[in-house]
């Protein structure tokens, strides 16, 4: 079985948006809506002993996602691959998705009415490429892959390395995996 997963290697990420862009280009969204920021807190230390630290965020594609389940018209899904996506025909914009993510990773098309959010690029996945914020990500900071497939090189990065899930502890079962920088990038 198939259950895709996304690796953030912190180490790696430089802070350069491409991710944000390509995402934007890709799913043709407007200005004000980003699927894929990219944050930082800022520069931390005392010179010469300064970093920063790069956290690439978007939908966490949890095993057990809060926003499936309250969807009152099932417009909110989860395929067997573990994606989450939005049946647009289906959603009537009442938000209770929105309100149930603790990622704040959706948002209401005003103009069309549905709910709209990343969907790993579920369209090119199915083509057998890669997510476009991954394909796009010249630094290799992202990885996409199988993580039920002990050979992916997202598996063996999960079961190899540190890492790191955001809100962990609400039992979503995020499967958008971080790799700490330790000590941030100089």
């Amino acid at each position: 079985m198939t259950r895709y997963a996304m690796v953030m290697d912190q180490r790696k990420c430089i802070g350069c948006q491409s991710c944000t862009v390509a995402c934007r280009t890709w799913n043709d969204l407007p200005m004000d809506i980003i699927y894929n920021p990219v944050v930082s807190e800022g520069v931390v230390g005392k010179w010469p002993n300064v970093h920063v630290t790069y956290t690439p965020l978007l939908c966490m594609h949890c095993d057990n996602p809060p926003c499936v389940g309250c969807c009152p018209c099932n417009a909110s899904q989860q395929d067997e691959t573990g994606i989450v996506w939005v049946d647009p025909e289906k959603c009537m914009g009442c938000k209770v998705c929105v309100n149930a993510c603790p990622y704040g990773a959706r948002d209401v098309h005003e103009e069309e009415g549905y709910v709209r959010k990343c969907t790993f690029c579920r369209d090119r996945v199915a083509e057998g490429d890669q997510p476009y914020c991954v394909a796009t990500c010249h630094q290799k900071a992202r990885i996409f892959g199988d993580l039920d497939d002990p050979n992916s090189e997202v598996s063996i990065l999960v079961n190899s390395v540190t890492t790191n899930r955001i809100f962990d502890e609400l039992g979503t079962n995020p499967q958008i995996y971080y790799i700490p920088a330790l000590g941030g990038q100089r």
